[in-house]
């Protein structure tokens, strides 16, 4: 398992150059003078003499690959410029606004699993009856409904018109309760649907059927044997959806003023921070290839056929 965990740490390197890279180049093409749009965020008047000086302290007149060799050499040391907008190292900036993006995928990732778990298993175990039509139905209404569509819906009901809930912004906990409603509804909407296919695709192989005729109980075939035996799917959409949580859920973030890394993103789009763009990438791309290094241990444990880094 050293061997396979160091071989996919190596690949992270061509993997973050290449997003660097790139990255680099469309922030590079980008309309805008980041020389002018510095002195902007400062309050000074960006005149040509002062803008030409800025340019060249920044080094924005050196040819396009030297800047980025410097900038790379930098960033290799955690050091990804200081951003137009706050006038903070970008590490700092993006550190400071991870907490409260922990905390909303946190506890979006509980709630989903509270939700989808029991009504994926509810939904397989009583296929194509009522119950399970009641539950593919309003998972299907889930998934259809953007997220954006559902903030505002529970924003509207639950703050305007109820008065039960703040509005936007972190204030205390309940000020939590509608970001993470919204994201674990869509999520969970998804789950519930990946998790009943993977039940009954478990529940018509042969050890299944040998385990009824041994006279096991359902419940026990179900806890010991078929979930275990399900959750290799749903481990690998658990993954991705911790990356994009901890990426920020830029549109729920933004909806709700939430202050975490989502968007912090989005605001630094919109003021042209190239710089926390950069860096902000680049934080991402460390997280999910993170994650998915992870997902690939955990499918070691959950299945012990799987040997990591051997062939067949």
């Amino acid at each position: 398992m050293r061997r396979y965990i160091l071989k996919r740490l190596l690949q992270l390197i061509p993997v973050l150059l290449g997003i660097s890279f790139l990255t680099f180049t469309l922030t590079y093409l980008s309309p805008g003078d980041p020389a002018e749009l510095m002195l902007n965020a400062t309050g000074v008047t960006p005149t040509p003499q002062l803008v030409e000086k800025v340019r060249e302290g920044m080094g924005l007149n050196k040819p396009f690959l030297t800047r980025y060799g410097e900038w790379l050499t930098e960033a290799a040391r955690g050091d990804f410029g200081v951003s137009y907008q706050y006038n903070r190292p970008v590490s700092d900036v993006i550190l400071a606004r991870m907490p409260a993006t922990l905390e909303l995928a946190g506890t979006s990732m509980l709630l989903m699993m509270a939700i989808a778990l029991p009504l994926g298993i509810i939904s397989a175990l009583y296929r194509n009856r009522v119950l399970d039509y009641i539950i593919r139905m309003l998972s299907f209404g889930g998934i259809s409904v953007p997220g954006f569509g559902l903030g505002l819906g529970l924003m509207y009901i639950f703050s305007v018109k109820l008065k039960l809930l703040p509005i936007m912004g972190k204030s205390d906990g309940t000020s939590l309760i509608l970001p993470t409603v919204t994201l674990a509804m869509a999520m969970a909407s998804k789950y519930i649907r990946q998790l009943r296919v993977a039940i009954l695709e478990e529940m018509g192989e042969d050890y299944v059927v040998g385990a009824r005729a041994r006279g096991l109980k359902d419940q026990v075939i179900l806890l010991k044997h078929i979930l275990q035996k399900s959750l290799l799917p749903i481990v690998t959409l658990l993954g991705l959806s911790v990356g994009s949580l901890l990426g920020g859920a830029a549109i729920v973030e933004t909806i709700f003023v939430w202050p975490g890394v989502g968007k912090l993103a989005v605001d630094a789009i919109f003021s042209r921070d190239y710089p926390l763009i950069q860096g902000y990438v680049v934080w991402m791309a460390i997280i999910y290839v993170v994650v998915n290094l992870v997902v690939d241990i955990s499918y070691y444990f959950l299945d012990p056929r799987i040997h990591l880094g051997k062939e067949g």
